[in-house]
C-alpha cells in the first residue's frame, strides 16, 4: 500500500519542527511534505483583525498546489488563517485540518473552563472564534480565557527557546479557575514542560492531537 502523502502547510519556520516530531511519533508511515511561505505570516501580522481577501487567495492557491502534488490530506500548522482554511476546505476534496481542531476537542473533554496561551496576537481573535464555534457544534457550553505571552514568539524566532518558554509559562500563571491549558500554536509546543512546571492542570499542545486526527480522517479509523 502506498504511504499516505500529507502536506504540512507552514506560514512560519518555527512551526515545522514540532509537527515533524509529532508525525514521526504518531504516524511514521505517512509521507510528510512541506509547503512553507513565511510571507503569509509577515503580512498577517499587518492585519491584526480580519484577514484580507488577498491573503485568503494566496493561502488557497498554495493549498491547490498541494492537491496537484498528490496530497491525501493537508494539515495547516499556523493558527492565524481560519477563514482561509475554511475556504480551502470547501474547494478541495481531501481532508484539510485546522491546526487546533483536535486540541479543542481534547480540551472540551476535560472541562468547560479552558485557558489558552498565545504568542502571536493576530491569531487570537480567529482562534477564539473557532473554539466557540466548535464548542457550539459539539453541544458544549464553555468559557475561554486567553492570555498573550508578550515577546515570546520574537525570542523563539531569534533562537532563544529558553526565554520563549519562560514567557509562555509566566503567562500561563495568569490564568485562574480553569480546567485545562491549551498552548495556542504549534511553535509553543516546546514550552509545554515549562508550563507543566507551574500549573497543576492538563496542558495540551496541538501537533500530536492534530496528526492523530489527520490519520483518522485519511484512513477512516475510529
Amino acid at each position: 500500500m502506498t504511504s499516505p502523502r500529507i502536506f504540512l502547510f507552514h506560514a512560519t519556520l518555527v512551526a515545522m519542527e514540532p509537527v515533524h516530531i509529532a508525525m514521526q511519533k504518531v504516524w511514521p508511515q505517512a509521507q510528510a511534505v512541506n509547503i512553507l511561505d513565511e510571507s503569509l505570516s509577515l503580512d498577517r501580522a499587518r492585519e491584526p483583525d480580519l484577514i484580507s481577501e488577498d491573503l485568503i487567495r494566496r493561502f488557497v492557491a498554495l493549498g491547490r498546489q498541494a492537491v496537484t502534488g498528490g496530497a491525501d490530506g493537508i494539515l495547516i500548522t499556523c493558527s492565524a488563517f481560519g477563514p482561509a482554511i475554511r475556504q480551502l476546505a470547501d474547494e478541495v476534496s481531501i481532508p484539510v485540518l485546522m491546526p487546533n481542531e483536535a486540541m479543542f476537542r481534547a480540551a472540551l473533554s476535560l472541562g468547560k473552563k479552558i485557558g489558552m496561551v498565545a504568542t502571536f496576537a493576530p491569531a487570537i481573535r480567529t482562534m477564539e472564534d473557532e473554539f466557540r464555534e466548535f464548542a457550539q457544534e459539539v453541544g458544549c457550553s464553555e468559557r475561554l480565557e486567553t492570555v498573550l505571552a508578550e515577546g515570546a514568539i520574537e525570542s523563539l524566532c531569534q533562537g532563544d527557546a529558553a526565554d520563549h518558554n519562560r514567557r509562555v509559562a509566566e503567562a500561563a500563571t495568569g490564568l485562574s479557575g480553569i480546567d485545562a491549558v491549551m498552548l495556542a500554536h504549534f511553535s509553543t509546543t516546546c514550552a509545554a514542560e515549562a508550563v507543566r512546571g507551574v500549573v497543576d492542570i492538563p496542558v495540551l499542545t496541538a501537533p500530536e492531537t492534530a496528526v492523530e486526527r489527520m490519520r483518522t480522517l485519511v484512513l477512516g479509523e475510529v
